[in-house]
């Protein structure tokens, strides 16, 4: 049979495990060894900041007028948030925290539902009241 012909075993007598192999076929690939690959909300925002770099670079990087900024870090980002319509979940969050030893939380949003202020809330169209019987 000519199967030796087609069938070969490579060789790899430089390299010992997996990862010398992806040493050599991987480009352009790197290490960060101050981003740990358990810290789910850092490698996240590590990501925004990727993309903002990409975009701050090019020239389309300003829609109507307004160019977002890039924060390294956000309230909304690596601590649990609680979000609730209960107007007392403050207490209950207390309550819950004080069981497990943990106290503190920061508000970050308005107590009640709003509308941003250029949010138009009146219908522009005229109510109909109906025919005349």
């Amino acid at each position: 049979m000519r199967a030796r012909e087609f069938i070969v075993e490579q060789k790899l007598d430089d390299a010992h495990d997996g990862l010398a192999i992806v040493a050599k076929s991987l480009p352009n690939t790197f290490i960060i060894p101050g981003l740990e690959n358990q810290d789910f909300y850092q490698l996240y925002r590590f990501g925004v900041a990727m993309a903002a770099v990409r975009g701050e670079s090019g020239t389309d990087n300003v829609q109507n007028g307004f160019e977002p900024e890039f924060q390294a870090e956000s309230d909304w980002g690596e601590h649990q948030i609680v979000s609730s319509m209960d107007p007392e979940v403050g207490q209950l969050i207390d309550k819950a925290l004080h069981k497990i030893g943990k106290s503190g939380k920061k508000a970050v949003s308005t107590p009640t539902s709003d509308e941003m202020d250029d949010t138009i809330i009146k219908s522009p169209i005229k109510a109909f009241k109906g025919y005349k019987r």
